[in-house]
């Protein structure tokens, strides 16, 4: 159980400096490292997100880094998203194919926020500059619409993965609402995922696909790893970090999505 601690500690570290991590280096982790079905490290992995966030939403609403419009937009799409995924995924039941289907659309979230992570700062010149028209007419006509249909999005993928709330809701924000203060995206993405994580999150619960003593070593070992992170993230070269960060998903991503189709066949 010390190892699942160590775990937390270690993503808990990562995230607190750099934002990146969460479920796409957690999840992993419980599934190759420890041997956890794909199926309870997503369900556990969800009520951990939610828990370890909570904290951070509360700072950064006493802050008022929380759009909450913004919020209630992607709220509008993803609530609604992630009950007919848990719908979906109890029809399920505990199968292999429920393990297989969580296994290959992981491995793609993980890649697309390995990608998302190390061309962060491009996709945020490119909307700012709104050089294609589509982009001005998105960001004037199209953007309720849009953070809504983007909240049924992320809510499905997080739902089956645990991952897509962090680095892919961020960089959907950024293409979105690329004139608003980075904190307040920072801060709103948070807020969204809290919510989220934790509604899917209890809905693994009532499948049964919770191990609620892991949860605990985890969440012992990622509090005090995200206080240290957060401490020590602004000594540390978020340039060097956050391309080896990607790096390391590109390769975990890739190489379990590679499993993941010679599964099928």
């Amino acid at each position: 159980m010390l190892g699942y601690s160590l775990a937390g500690l270690i993503v808990g570290f990562a995230v607190g400096a750099t934002g990146v991590g969460g479920g796409s280096l957690m999840t992993p982790i419980l599934i190759l490292g420890f041997g956890i079905a794909p199926s309870v490290a997503v369900g556990t992995d969800l009520l951990y997100a939610s828990l370890s966030k909570g904290f951070a939403v509360a700072l950064h609403g006493r802050n008022g880094s929380v759009d909450w419009r913004i919020v209630g937009r992607l709220s509008l799409g993803s609530v609604p998203a992630v009950l007919l995924t848990l719908f979906f995924i109890h029809g399920y039941g505990k199968t292999g194919d429920l393990d297989r289907l969580i296994t290959l659309v992981l491995s793609v979230a993980i890649v697309v926020t390995a990608l998302g992570t190390l061309l962060r700062a491009r996709i945020l010149a490119f909307a700012r500059h709104e050089r294609f028209g589509f982009l001005r007419v998105l960001h004037r006509r199209g953007q309720r619409a849009f953070t809504v249909l983007s909240g049924a999005a992320i809510g499905a993928l997080v739902t089956v993965s645990s991952v897509g709330a962090g680095v892919i809701g961020m960089v959907i924000l950024l293409l979105l609402y690329p004139r608003h203060a980075a904190i307040k995206l920072v801060g709103s993405d948070l807020a969204h995922a809290v919510l989220i994580t934790g509604i899917a999150g209890l809905g693994h619960a009532g499948l049964g696909t919770v191990d609620y003593k892991m949860l605990v070593f985890l969440l012992i070992g990622a509090l005090p790893g995200i206080w240290f992170g957060t401490r020590l993230g602004f000594r540390l070269p978020d340039a060097r970090l956050r391309p080896l960060i990607a790096g390391l998903l590109l390769i975990v991503g890739t190489g379990m999505l590679g499993k993941a189709i010679a599964a099928q066949f």
